[in-house]
């Protein structure tokens, strides 16, 4: 075994990790500093600091990182439209590149020489960290406990806290792995893990079920400066209190719930549940923005890119070259991409009502059905035969090798 000394952990004090610091200590015979990120986990954070120490950590962080996720992770993600397979929003995965940005400066600070994470060998996010803490301290030892100890399941994870009274949110009943900012809530594990089982209405934390959210439609607009919301209802608001409106708003509306099965960069399919209520509006108000101040075929090569883009945050590469040079084209994209868009919200659905620009393209002179004197609808004639020049060409020259 590699001779340990002091290892900064991402700790959120639920099961995982609260076994792992506790494991930590009794199988490296080490120090342990645990660096819990606040990114919008609410009152999962009341006394943590507290419950490190009583666990056994010489020193617990908790640094408040709100306005620096959204601004820095999520904004830049939601420029691009980002989505994976179509439907994941990237709330967990947005998320890790920042954490272990944060803890490898937290390593660094204490002297420590490893960090551990509660990713499991299963999953995207031991990739996705180790990627992280990599790209920036390629010298840094990783434990990965899940990689490591005879703990397979979280049942064993459940006894191994029960048997050294540690107390965990999760009971036999209700073995959710839950993982919450202020993009998004995830659930895992338990009955989830059958596809066919319908999540429990109980499950649900940030929005209410589309069949309670008030019978009358509540309208907002939101307003963008090069790609970003800025205000909402003409009110300015940092990013991280935007968005917290944002999830309020489309939360009591019932809007963000999705139920999927996606692709694992590891290989296999993984079942889950999201509630990304503010995300949801905020992706179908950009690209409404953009709808009518970016130009066509810049819109075209961007949409192109989606995927990939989306994929390299979803498999943790936040932090190559790659990512740096897709971001920056995504970036010069937006740089007209600022006006406001008009949502109507009702019962789990968001509508579009309007959308307004200085730098709008949308010229209603040349759009109209009406009268006009700025386009001669005989040039589309010539315009449909050029472009169906080699369909004609095609077809003559088959029937002439026929005949």
């Amino acid at each position: 075994m590699v001779d340990i000394k002091k290892v900064v952990l991402a700790y959120s004090g639920g099961l995982d990790t609260s076994v792992i610091l506790k494991w930590l200590i009794e199988t490296y015979k080490c120090e342990v500093v645990t660096f819990t990120a606040d990114i919008g986990q609410e009152e999962e954070l009341d006394g943590l600091e507290e419950k490190a120490i009583l666990r056994g950590a010489v020193k617990a962080y908790i640094e408040d990182l709100r306005e620096e996720f959204i601004k820095n992770y999520v904004f830049p993600a939601f420029r691009a439209n980002a989505i994976y397979e179509g439907q994941y929003l990237l709330g967990t995965s947005i998320a890790r590149p920042l954490i272990a940005k944060k803890q490898i400066e937290i390593a660094t600070k204490e002297g420590a020489d490893a960090v551990s994470h509660g990713a499991t060998g299963k999953g995207n996010d031991q990739v996705r960290f180790e990627l992280g803490y990599y790209a920036i301290n390629p010298e840094i030892k990783i434990i990965a406990p899940w990689r490591e100890w005879d703990l397979t399941s979280r049942t064993k994870l459940m006894g191994f806290a029960k048997d050294h009274g540690i107390e965990i949110p999760q009971t036999i009943n209700k073995p959710f792995s839950i993982d919450r900012n202020m993009l998004h809530i995830s659930f895992e594990g338990g009955v989830l893990e059958n596809p066919w089982t319908p999540a429990p209405d109980e499950l649900y934390i940030m929005s209410v079920r589309p069949e309670d959210a008030p019978d009358t439609p509540e309208i907002i607009d939101i307003t963008f400066e090069n790609g970003d919301p800025v205000a909402i209802d003409d009110e300015e608001l940092s990013p991280a209190k935007l968005f917290k409106k944002l999830n309020q708003v489309a939360g009591r509306n019932g809007i963000g719930r999705i139920d999927i099965v996606e692709n694992r960069f590891v290989g296999m399919k993984s079942r889950g549940v999201y509630e990304t209520p503010g995300g949801t509006i905020l992706r179908v108000a950009h690209l409404n923005m953009e709808s009518i101040t970016l130009d066509r075929e810049v819109a075209h090569i961007r949409d192109s890119l989606i995927p990939k883009y989306a994929e390299l945050i979803y498999n943790g590469f936040w932090f190559s070259p790659e990512m740096k040079m897709m971001q920056n084209m995504i970036d010069d994209t937006q740089r007209h991409v600022s006006g406001k868009v008009r949502l109507k919200l009702y019962k789990g659905g968001c509508y579009v009502l309007g959308r307004e620009s200085d730098n709008s393209l949308y010229d209603e002179s040349f759009a109209t059905f009406e009268d006009d004197n700025v386009y001669s609808q005989k040039d589309a004639e010539g315009f449909i035969k050029l472009n169906a020049l080699r369909f004609r060409i095609r077809e003559l020259c088959r029937k002439a090798n026929k005949s």
